[in-house]
């Protein structure tokens, strides 16, 4: 406890650096934050959820069946699992994350805005890296080369603004064209982007899926006191 208004909950060191869970009172807005931070750098903060939301919302949309089988790659926050787990269409959910810690703090009930997550019997918390599970084996370590309709993902800030290098090969066609091949046909891949529409991204995207569109994602942000967005990309695999 570093005070009244500030508490670390959770930290590790880990491959990738020294990652934190912190939550304050912020005195302005009357209202506790949670905030992760991968050492000095901040990866997500409760203050800003409204894109990791409609990750799901428009991740989700296109599609028409109504028992989905989806792969939320990040926990984080949980905003973008726990939002798929509210459409009733989804009857099972593999979120992959590759640090252990971040798993832990949702099965401890440290994040109350995602209580049920972890607990919640369509889903299943896997330890793994994303991209090396793209490259490899698939998603389910149960089922090998299992197909989703739909996989979301939210781990690198943006394809250009990766945590780790060997991150960069996912968002070229060919990591692109690994992906889909984890899709069911008509499959949905979506992404988080903290950076505005990338032409080079959409490139990549259309030379692999049939259909590929970048929504701008708008919120208030109340440390500016504007408005600031993110970027959701959505693209469809060939039915």
């Amino acid at each position: 406890m570093l005070g009244a208004r500030f508490e670390e909950l959770a930290w590790r060191e880990t491959p990738i650096g020294l990652i934190s869970l912190r939550r304050r009172r912020d005195p302005e807005l009357h209202v506790e934050v949670y905030e992760v931070k991968l050492d000095d750098e901040f990866l997500m903060s409760s203050l800003f959820p409204v894109a990791e939301i409609e990750l799901a919302r428009l991740g989700l949309a296109p599609l028409a069946d109504d028992q989905l089988e989806v792969v939320v790659g990040g926990l984080g926050l949980g905003y973008t699992a726990r939002t798929a787990l509210a459409d009733e269409r989804v009857r099972s959910l593999i979120v992959v994350e590759a640090i252990e810690d971040v798993i832990d703090w949702h099965r401890r009930g440290l994040l109350p805005f995602a209580a049920g997550l972890a607990d919640d019997p369509r889903t299943r918390l896997v330890r793994a890296d994303f991209f090396a599970a793209v490259e490899g084996d698939g998603f389910d370590p149960d089922r090998p080369e299992r197909r989703f309709h739909a996989v979301l993902l939210d781990i690198d800030h943006s394809p250009r603004h990766v945590l780790h290098p060997r991150n960069a090969a996912f968002y070229t066609p060919a990591g692109l064209r690994r992906l889909a091949g984890r899709l069911h046909p008509g499959g949905v891949f979506a992404l988080w982007s903290d950076d505005p529409p990338d032409p080079a991204f959409m490139e990549a995207l259309t030379e692999v899926f049939a259909t590929a569109q970048a929504h701008v994602v708008p919120f208030p942000n109340p440390l500016t006191g504007g408005e600031s967005t993110n970027t959701v990309y959505v693209a469809r695999h060939e039915a």
